[in-house]
């Protein structure tokens, strides 16, 4: 029970005109009132629970268990809402260098920028036989950029990179400080 909390739902109100005149059965009610109030509260804000944005940070585990992701309690709230807004689409784009990158963006604090290579390549040829371009092993090359090498936690890298990537694709890691030109600047 909450004291002082109103309930949503009065019971008394409900009842038949001729037993509503009853006094001894209308505080009988408000025992009931007030311990379905937090019930109902609950019940008609039940959505927020299930939205990381508004989700009380407390349930935010819970939330991020029941989409699959896994939070670092060192993370401030605003990065553990960001993984679990975004597991949806971690989880559709797992095993992708597409989706390599933005899992090492959102979990991997210090990171300016990410890129993946892999070695990978498909093609058809006429000629039975024929050279297949890129590398024959599969390889996985991920390289972090951040301000400084320092930023970044390797171990977490590390361990992010191996939950996302195909189990059977080995990869390298590289953090390159930020005194270097990222390839999209001009």
């Amino acid at each position: 029970m909450v004291r002082g909390l109103p309930s949503a739902v009065p019971l008394a109100p409900q009842l038949p005109a001729v037993l509503q005149e009853d006094a001894f059965l209308r505080r009988f009610l408000m025992a009931f009132d007030d311990a379905l109030a937090p019930v109902f509260t609950t019940l008609d804000g039940l959505p927020s629970y299930f939205d990381p944005r508004l989700a009380p940070e407390d349930f935010l585990d819970w939330l991020a268990d029941w989409v699959g992701v896994r939070l670092d309690e060192t993370w401030p709230a605003s990065q553990r809402r960001a993984v679990v807004a975004n597991a949806a689409a971690i989880h559709r784009r797992r095993g992708t260098v597409a989706g390599v990158a933005d899992a090492v963006r959102l979990a991997v604090g210090g990171v300016l920028d990410v890129r993946v290579d892999d070695s990978g390549g498909a093609t058809w040829s006429s000629t039975p036989g024929g050279r297949l371009p890129g590398n024959a092993a599969a390889l996985l090359h991920v390289r972090v950029y951040a301000s400084a090498v320092e930023d970044v936690n390797v171990r977490r890298l590390e361990g992010i990179v191996n939950a996302v990537k195909p189990a059977h694709v080995p990869h390298t890691l590289e953090v390159v400080p930020r005194v270097t030109r990222l390839p999209d600047d001009s």
